[in-house]
């Protein structure tokens, strides 16, 4: 797969998710939906963003034999449009288990490039030094059991933007759960599931999420 040589050049997007604990079969998420620095136009318009770069959502969790990390961005975007495979566009997702909380054990890069003539993806710096290469749409298994798939998802975040600013307008709650903004659209998803024993030390994790926009 052809990638390119990059030079890191912004940080337009950074997303942090609390801990994911073992001790509680729980998920953990995080949504930062149009909320990128130089945004402009309404908190439902995504006029003069950088959509590529703009994390949307990073959702963990983990079951008994595996840790799941989803990072989505491009989104919510319409049915009828491509996934955002960006080849400037840097995406982290940074792992910390050793309970530190500030130090970056596994900082899991991905890039988008070619895969013959299809869109294809490469994610470094997972456990095991394993690095994961390949076209889109499709599920990419490493020999250690670490799997990874990019493509489009239907975007399964659920918010009312419109209850939100009116009741910030007059104070009382006018959220209506008939309302979803992001129902019926799409967003891009990187989504890598790591078998527990690779990455698990008995010790929380704290996943934090960024993209940087780089140039060749």
């Amino acid at each position: 797969m052809n990638l390119w040589s990059i030079a890191r050049v912004g940080l337009p997007s950074v997303l942090a998710v609390a801990m994911l604990a073992f001790a509680a079969e729980r998920a953990t998420h995080a949504a930062d939906h149009f909320d990128p620095p130089l945004r402009v136009g309404s908190d439902t318009s995504t006029a003069g963003l950088d959509v590529a770069a703009d994390i949307a959502d990073l959702y963990a969790f983990h079951d008994a034999n595996n840790v799941y990390l989803a990072v989505g961005f491009g989104g919510p975007s319409a049915t009828t449009l491509p996934g955002f495979y960006d080849r400037d566009v840097l995406y982290t997702i940074n792992v910390s288990n050793t309970g530190s909380r500030t130090d970056t054990e596994f900082p899991i890069e991905i890039r988008f490039g070619r895969d013959g003539a299809n869109p294809g993806v490469e994610v470094r710096n997972l456990p095991g030094n394993t690095i994961v290469q390949g076209a889109v749409e499709r599920n990419l298994t490493a020999a250690n059991g670490i799997v990874v798939r990019a493509g489009l998802f239907d975007d399964p975040f659920f918010f009312d933007p419109q209850g939100l600013r009116e009741t910030r307008a007059t104070g009382n709650l006018a959220f209506n759960n008939m309302r979803n903004r992001f129902g019926g659209l799409n967003s891009t998803f990187v989504i890598i599931s790591i078998p527990r024993l690779l990455i698990d030390r008995g010790q929380p994790l704290d996943i934090w999420s960024t993209s940087a926009r780089i140039r060749s």
